[in-house]
């Protein structure tokens, strides 16, 4: 591969240059007079009496790119903005507790987050006052949003105009995005219902023609898959085990052939904008890359499954390629979605272009037919519309499966894609590459090491447990100082960015993984468990309080408000992470104080965890290994010894024929203002469910929506009125069959308490059986304007 041209060393002229960021390095020659976070921004700020303008994103996003070439890199916006704005550039990597109080307020305000964040603030406390996301340089109505220069011109009339009003909306954000991390939900007694709960949901979630969770755009939701497999290792093998087998198999299955697997060059981009997995959003990240490669070399091992193993092999042999210091092991953060402002473009393939590439006709021919190209262009850069249509390499199935359709025995068409992708691997490794983050993250180094040495451990690849020690080793000499605190990231030697919660505990957990694997393997494990218990020691210190741990340290006085959040995304919470880590701390170090401190987190996080055991299926995973480590190997689908809800509709715990999906994750709703959530209910076939109005005298329970959790939402829904149904000797009745979409207004109707959270109600029938009434609990977040 011909080396990268360092995109960050040109002529620099603000304070930006002075950073280690690349994000920041990015913007360091903007005509912007931009400052990093720091105190002295705000002084200046309150010396000239004027607001802060704070923009947040990171290096390889899209729309971040964007906003600096239409606005930023502009001499007209910076004479519009340095003369009344003190503008902070902020890589929410390098700081995300910056990134996630910000965030908050961004969809309090806004009801939609992302970035580039935009955020107004006063600089006395810190606290914003108006939010948004990306704005144009010009108007366009598509967008539905002011142009930047006249935002600037709105905020700046506001500020110097109505400086009482614009302090009050900035205290009452504050107010309430304090309230929203501060809110206390009430300890709920835990058990295998939840754990049951979680496994049902994500079952109903599943995409049974695709595979994956949800719609698009769809992510890989590695958490997710985590936790179905340690459900399945522990399930029996019955219509449970079975359905988890479905679930695991077809999302692994339909990722590692789809366009988001990077057939040529190995290693999976952040998601797939499609719900096919065909074309990704291309950017690539070391957090994704970690629990992937992880994921597949578990199910290589339960299932044994050679593709698998050969994923997880590719995956790692991208990340020690390109994500890796060659000088000290450690790892990389991202690689850019674009090539000189064109998404993907360095991934993309035409047909001549890949005939150039190979040697041989038979080969361009198989790698053609193989990876779609014969089929016309799957891909059009949505930015540029007139740019011609190209490819993104994926398979139609599994290579395996696939080559029976090519003629081919399945490992001669392995060995013939190996061949070809080497070739044509180096063919595009002399274009030009897309920009490499190449700072150390703390966190996503620790779920690197936990990848590399779990998957050495179960592929029996000692090369692989070598790699994350070197890399340890790296990464505790750099980012922890004496005192055993760390920083959050290094680059070229220079350490930044104070570490938050996610920090200690992946750090931590990878290190345990790295002695369990050592263990496992006979080799001598180091200091690996004593650096883990350091890490946990310094983290319980820092961030718990009450049995609570945030994301942000206590002595966080840089920030209006001290963030916790135990939701799991692309990433699982910091807290989760914590929890898992104390208990595997505990097993490997016999450590009592850590299994007390887990069962007391797992306590503090019990509400969440019964509430939406899904929305925190991390922690949910932890109390699946309490369970199991206090009761013996309990199976799966059993029921509850004890019951937590109350007396009515039970929970489906076993594999439902009616499946639920939601459109959204997230709506924002105010009195004056409802949202929608559209609901699509699959029913199997065969199968139907009673209509909402079944008719008079009918015993089964109707279809419904309501809200639960809490009060001040209401849900109301225009029903269909269901067909026509009826067995010899039973009265007909209305019922639902196939595919239903259902439309569901959510309005505010008075204080909203709780966490009220959108429940469907149903009873399933065949034609010769009905089972018992289920209620699903949708986790979508229902933010108040």
């Amino acid at each position: 591969m011909p080396a990268r041209v360092d995109p960050y060393c040109f002529h620099m002229s603000n304070r930006l240059a002075r950073e280690s960021s690349p994000y920041l390095l990015q913007h360091a020659h903007n005509p912007v007079d931009w400052w990093p976070w720091c105190d002295e921004a705000f002084e200046e700020a309150r010396r000239r009496d004027v607001p802060v303008f704070l923009s947040i994103g990171y290096s390889t996003c899209y729309w971040c790119h964007v906003m600096e070439r239409e606005s930023f890199e502009r001499e007209e916006l910076a004479s519009a903005i340095n003369p009344r704005f003190v503008c902070i550039k902020v890589d929410r990597e390098e700081r995300p507790d910056v990134d996630e109080a910000y965030m908050a307020a961004t969809v309090m305000m806004s009801g939609q987050g992302g970035w580039p964040m935009s955020v107004f603030i006063e600089p006395t406390k810190r606290r914003p006052f108006y939010c948004g996301t990306y704005f144009p340089f010009e108007e366009r109505a598509q967008f539905g949003r002011p142009s930047f220069p006249r935002l600037l011109d709105a905020m700046a009339t506001a500020w110097r105009d109505s400086r009482e009003e614009v302090m009050k909306q900035a205290a009452a954000v504050a107010e309430a995005v304090q309230e929203h991390f501060a809110a206390e939900k009430e300890a709920s007694q835990l058990g295998q219902e939840q754990v049951a709960d979680a496994v049902s949901q994500l079952l109903r979630m599943l995409d049974v023609t695709h595979g994956g969770f949800g719609q698009a755009p769809k992510f890989p939701q590695p958490v997710f898959l985590e936790f179905l497999l340690d459900a399945r290792e522990r399930a029996a093998d019955d219509s449970t085990g079975d359905a988890l087998d479905r679930a695991i198999r077809r999302s692994l299955d339909g990722m590692m052939a789809g366009g988001i697997n990077d057939q040529i060059g190995g290693g999976f981009h952040r998601y797939s904008v499609d719900a096919e997995w065909t074309v990704p959003h291309f950017e690539k990240m070391l957090y994704d890359n970690a629990q992937l490669a992880t994921i597949y070399a578990r199910a290589a091992r339960f299932y044994g499954d050679d593709e698998y193993r050969r994923t997880a092999r590719a995956t790692l042999a991208f990340v020690l390629r390109e994500m890796t210091d060659p000088a000290s092991g450690a790892f990389y953060s991202a690689l850019d979605a674009e090539v000189d402002g064109r998404e993907g473009l360095n991934y993309l393939w035409t047909p001549p272009e890949m005939r150039a590439a190979l040697a041989e006709p038979d080969d361009a021919h198989l790698a053609t037919r193989a990876y779609g190209l014969d089929k016309g262009p799957n891909f059009r850069d949505p930015h540029h519309p007139t740019a011609p249509g190209t490819n993104v390499p994926r398979l139609a199935d599994r290579a395996d499966r696939l080559a029976s359709q090519l003629g081919l025995l399945p490992g001669m068409l392995i060995d013939r894609l190996t061949r070809i992708n080497a070739q044509l691997l180096a063919a595009r490794d002399k274009r030009k590459q897309p920009r490499r983050d190449d700072k150390v993250i703390a966190a996503w180094n620790g779920l690197m090491i936990g990848a590399f040495a779990r998957t050495g451990e179960l592929l029996e690849e000692p090369e692989y447990i070598h790699h994350a020690q070197r890399a340890a080793d790296s990464v505790r000499s750099k980012l922890v100082d004496p005192d055993g605190r760390l920083s959050r990231c290094v680059r070229q030697e220079n350490a930044s960015g104070r570490a938050v919660l996610e920090d200690y505990a992946c750090l931590a957990q990878g290190l345990l993984h790295l002695h369990r694997a050592k263990e496992a393997a006979g080799l001598d494990t180091a200091d690996n468990l004593a650096a883990a218990g350091s890490l946990l020691a310094v983290a319980q210190r820092d961030f718990v309080d009450g049995g609570v741990a945030f994301d942000s340290p206590r002595n966080a006085d840089d920030l209006f408000v001290r963030t916790r959040s135990l939701h799991d995304g692309a990433i699982p919470s910091g807290s989760s992470v914590f929890l898992n880590a104390l208990l595997d701390h505990a097993e490997l170090a016999q450590n009592t104080e850590s299994a007390e401190m887990a069962l007391k987190l797992l306590v503090g996080a019990s509400g969440s965890i019964a509430q939406a055991p899904v929305g925190t299926v991390n922690s949910t995973r932890a109390l699946l290994r309490i369970l199991l480590a206090g009761e013996g190997r309990e199976e799966l689908g059993a029921a509850p010894s004890k019951p937590t809800r109350p007396q009515g509709p039970r929970p489906a715990q076993e594999v439902d024929p009616v499946q639920i999906f939601a459109g959204v994750e997230r709506v924002s709703i105010s009195r004056d203002s409802p949202a929608t959530v559209t609901l699509l209910i699959n029913i199997a076939e065969g199968w139907h469910i009673a209509a909402a109005a079944p008719g008079d005298g009918v015993k089964l329970v109707p279809f419904r929506v309501e809200m639960r959790g809490g009060t001040g939402i209401a849900a109301y829904a225009d029903y269909p009125p269901g067909d026509k149904f009826s067995t010899p000797g039973q009265a007909e009745i209305l019922v639902y069959r196939g595919t239903i979409e259902l439309h569901v207004a959510l309005e505010q109707t008075g204080e909203v308490t709780g966490r009220p959270l959108l429940n469907v109600v149903y009873q399933a029938c065949s034609e010769t059986e009905c089972l018992a009434p289920a209620l699903v609990e949708l986790d979508i977040a229902i933010d108040e304007i």
